[in-house]
């Protein structure tokens, strides 16, 4: 697997820009949240705490209690490349959550993001 500088970026770093990205558009970090928690397993709590320990996303996709498997549903073009084309698993888990958080604020309804 080729390593991709954002497998090594905190985590922690980037979750308070999902969230400034979908509050722009009127949006709130509790469907934000939601998205997350569906997607890799997490509670509140061990989300907050991934979040505290600064873990990089490499180790948060790592230590995801439960992968949905619905995520492979996620289909489309984020930052110019098909996710369901994407080879590498981890880079493939970053997207569909960037996929997800960009239809959030898009203004797409949560029963269709959760697909």
């Amino acid at each position: 697997m080729a390593e991709h500088k954002i497998y090594k970026m905190s985590f922690s770093k980037v979750y308070p820009l999902y969230i400034k990205k979908v509050e722009r558009k009127d949006r709130t970090k509790e469907e934000v949240d939601e998205i997350i928690r569906w997607l890799t397993g997490y509670s509140d709590e061990a989300l907050q705490a991934q979040i505290e320990k600064e873990v990089n996303f490499e180790e948060f996709f790592d230590q995801a209690p439960e992968l949905n498997p619905a995520r492979r549903e996620v289909k489309g073009v984020i930052c110019g490349v098909r996710v369901e084309d994407i080879e590498e698993p981890l880079m493939q888990e970053i997207r569909y959550m960037d996929k997800m958080i960009d239809e959030l604020a898009k203004g797409k309804k949560m029963e269709k993001i959760l697909r």
